[in-house]
């Protein structure tokens, strides 16, 4: 029994995207990093990893959750998480999801009063997003709408706990590293999840992006929305004489390799998929350049201001 558990424990984390709650985690220690200029008195290590447990918690229990409420839309679209595939019943995964969500909220005993309302703020999100009777994911302004917001909470989540809870004004470095942040994952990150979901979004009823305006427009709206971000970014930085110079850097190679992995296909005869698991791994490269970009913007913060 303990080993079905173990694996059943595996396969959840697996269905909730362990690069996911790897990103997730990296935000909010780039929260603290970057608030600890203004922290009075820099937070202690338990403090801040039990406020990444309680973050991480909440992000595992909104996206297993998330695909629960997917597995349609999954099989359709030839997904090889656990819960498409059969692997993993949806029903445990379920109970599996609320356990965590309430896991999140526990662990945030003793942490600065804030952060219980931050974290239950942020499984509400998740529930807006996947749950019934109105699923927010099924239009692009609704997932626009719930990434813009968890995302703030994630940077939110880590400078209160690195200032205690002060009331003290954030950095202008974290501010502007959470908007160019939250700007990757909204314009280039959604239009990039969309590529290799269309068609199970289309039969969902789902108004994407993608199903709005085609596989094709949504690459070019990927790459031209990384373009703008990063020649804003670099003037914002600039101006604002902000020491986050190397973060510029990280994001012009991200800039490269989603052009790189969006733009080509752009150009086939058809610019859909097609091809089976070929032309999926095929559509599926810019969402990669994307997410791999959000790891190296995050490490690049972190590691440069710890």
């Amino acid at each position: 029994m303990a080993a079905l558990s173990a694996r059943a424990l595996g396969l959840c984390v697996a269905e909730a995207r362990p690069l996911v709650l790897a990103v997730s985690a990296l935000r909010y220690l780039t929260g603290v990093a970057l608030a600890l200029p203004a922290a009075t008195a820099a937070a202690s290590f338990p403090q801040v990893a039990q406020g990444a447990a309680a973050w991480v918690l909440s992000i595992f229990a909104i996206y297993l959750f998330n695909g629960v409420t997917d597995v349609a839309e999954d099989q359709i679209n030839g997904s090889g998480r656990p819960i498409a595939r059969g692997d993993l019943d949806a029903r445990l995964a379920a109970v599996v999801a609320a356990g965590a969500g309430c896991l999140s909220l526990v662990a945030t005993a003793g942490l600065p009063g804030q952060m219980p309302w931050i974290i239950a703020g942020n499984l509400v999100l998740g529930y807006l997003y996947s749950g019934p009777p109105l699923p927010l994911k099924d239009t692009s302004g609704g997932t626009v709408a719930v990434l813009c917001l968890s995302g703030l909470l994630s940077y939110l989540a880590g400078f209160t706990v690195a200032t205690a809870g002060g009331g003290v004004a954030a950095p202008t470095a974290l501010v502007l590293f959470a908007g160019v942040a939250i700007g990757w994952m909204v314009f280039v990150g959604v239009p990039a999840k969309d590529l290799s979901d269309i068609e199970g979004d289309t039969a969902a009823g789902r108004r994407t992006l993608g199903v709005l305006i085609g596989e094709r427009m949504s690459r070019q709206v990927m790459v031209g929305a990384a373009v703008v971000l990063l020649v804003a970014f670099a003037l914002a930085v600039a101006l604002a004489r902000a020491p986050l110079g190397g973060v510029v850097a990280a994001l012009a190679a991200g800039v490269v390799a989603v052009a790189a992995a969006g733009l080509p296909a752009a150009r086939g005869p058809e610019g859909g998929a097609g091809g089976g698991d070929g032309g999926r791994r095929r559509a599926r490269r810019p969402y990669g350049a994307f997410m791999g970009t959000q790891h190296l913007l995050h490490l690049t913060a972190f590691l440069s201001w710890i």
